[in-house]
C-alpha cells in the first residue's frame, strides 16, 4: 500500500495487515482499525458520511474539505479491504 500517510516512519499498518479480518476477530480487527485510522487521521470517514457534491459556486475551501473526504474514504476503503483474508475480500 502505497500512500503519504506510509512515508511516516511510526506506520501501524502492520497491525492491521499481521491480524486480518477473518470474520471471526472482528471486535478486534475494528478496534485496531480505529487506533490506525486515528493515528493517519481518517477515523472521522468511519464516523461521518459524505455529503453531496458542493455547488458549483462553492467557495474552494467547501471544495476542497469535500474532496479530501472523498479521497479518505477511498483510502480507508482500500485499507478495510486489504486487511480482509481473501474470502471476504471475494464477498466485497
Amino acid at each position: 500500500m502505497t500512500s503519504s500517510s506510509n512515508n511516516n516512519p511510526l506506520s501501524l499498518r502492520s497491525i492491521l495487515e499481521k491480524d486480518k479480518l477473518s470474520g471471526t476477530n472482528f471486535p478486534n480487527w475494528f478496534r485496531n482499525l480505529r487506533i490506525v485510522l486515528k493515528h493517519e487521521r481518517k477515523l472521522y470517514v468511519l464516523d461521518a458520511s459524505i455529503l453531496e457534491d458542493p455547488p458549483a459556486n462553492a467557495t474552494k475551501a467547501v471544495k476542497d474539505t469535500h474532496s479530501k473526504h472523498v479521497n479518505d474514504s477511498t483510502d480507508v476503503a482500500c485499507i478495510m479491504l486489504a486487511t480482509m483474508v481473501l474470502e471476504l475480500q471475494k464477498d466485497m
